[in-house]
């Protein structure tokens, strides 16, 4: 009997709803990971079945804790198959033991049920790390890639709200190569999760100059532009770390050193513009009044940079898709995490970007690409 390659596959237990007879994504959840306990990650799960009713889930972790948390939770009825795993991924655990003594944990178990065919996507709070090895474990990276990366969602002036940077954290290496096959991931993944037909994409450098930057970064300014056209994106060449937040780009490429160490920059600096707001607001009675008086408008931009919203880094370049969502999300960003996983299944992600790279696989990357142009959007 022939066997189906694993990106190929589709889970062979998507639920039906009985009512609408609609497909079901069946997202597989990590219960134990986050900082705030199951009892959290339960609850975004109940606020994403409440808006989404082509959404099941498989939840893992300890059966004894969760089957009474899932059960005062109507909207979950019938929607969550519990899988007992007896022990948990730490915060501190090495990714090394976790790879070697980790196949008890709700980690592994969430992840396996991916690579099984049992769930469309994965979802973890847990130890990055360890979510990242085993993950490769598990599923393997694609055909061609030599680097996973992880993507996230970037707060910008865009009309869709964000952009996307890769990488942010997966290795803290990358090559010209490494760096060609991001710029692919990543407007692959606009096109399926942001619904960008032809994604602008822009190498992150420190200036706009071609003759700028490191030899690796030069050599992967001339492979992402031999690739553009064939890959239906544009690429804008260098752009600064400015242009992050932009309206100019819609993806942005970096290695995970930097790509890191932006993150957590804009991360510090959202969250001290936030303190120093509230400061100004509460200084004197008069800006007590003006803050009544702009309450509105301050809601409205504390929603448009509230981090629970892009809560959710994407594992690109495996056999399989797995969102990492921040460790002390609260239920909201558990259920934006959910909600990334559903979109990006919907659109069959997964087999589009195992399709876009084989192409690029096949041009080697290192010539120029011949052929290539397809009407797909992957």
């Amino acid at each position: 009997m022939t066997r189906t390659p694993r990106n190929q596959r589709r889970p062979s237990r998507v639920m039906t709803d009985a009512t609408s007879n609609s497909q079901r994504f069946v997202i597989s959840v990590d219960a134990m990971g986050g900082d705030r306990g199951p009892g959290t990650v339960v609850a975004g799960l109940a606020q994403s079945a409440a808006k989404n009713a082509q959404i099941s889930f498989i939840l893992h972790g300890n059966a004894a804790t969760l089957k009474p948390l899932v059960a005062r939770r109507k909207v979950l009825a019938g929607r969550v198959e519990i899988r007992h795993a007896d022990e948990v991924v730490t915060m501190d655990a090495k990714p090394s033991q976790v790879m070697r003594n980790g196949k008890n944990t709700s980690m592994w178990s969430t992840i396996e049920a991916v690579r099984e065919g049992d769930a469309h996507v994965a979802v973890s709070c847990g130890n990055t790390g360890a979510l990242m090895a085993v993950s490769m474990l598990r599923l393997r990276r694609l055909p061609g890639i030599n680097r996973p990366a992880i993507a996230c969602l970037w707060p910008s002036r865009n009309p869709g709200g964000f952009n996307i940077m890769l990488d942010v954290g997966a290795d803290v290496r990358a090559d010209e190569h490494d760096l060609a096959q991001y710029a692919l991931m990543g407007a692959s993944y606009s096109r399926n999760g942001l619904g960008i037909q032809r994604p602008r994409v822009g190498l992150l450098n420190v200036g706009t100059e071609e003759n700028k930057g490191r030899p690796e970064l030069k050599a992967a300014n001339e492979l992402i532009s031999g690739l553009a056209d064939d890959a239906n994106f544009d690429y804008l060449g260098f752009v600064e770390g400015g242009d992050i937040p932009s309206q100019r780009v819609d993806v942005v490429v970096t290695d995970g050193f930097t790509g890191n160490i932006a993150l957590k920059t804009g991360e510090g600096t959202a969250s001290m513009i936030s303190h120093f707001l509230k400061q100004a607001f509460k200084a004197t009675p008069l800006s007590r009044i003006a803050a009544l008086l702009a309450v509105t408008s301050l809601r409205r931009l504390t929603k448009r940079i509230d981090p629970r919203r892009v809560n959710g880094g994407v594992f690109l370049g495996l056999n399989g898709t797995v969102i990492k969502s921040h460790g002390s999300a609260d239920s909201t960003g558990v259920a934006a995490a959910i909600k990334l996983a559903f979109t990006l299944a919907q659109s069959g992600f997964t087999e589009r970007l195992a399709a876009r790279v084989a192409t690029s696989a096949a041009a080697r990357l290192d010539e120029p690409p011949e052929g290539l142009r397809d009407n797909n959007t992957s």
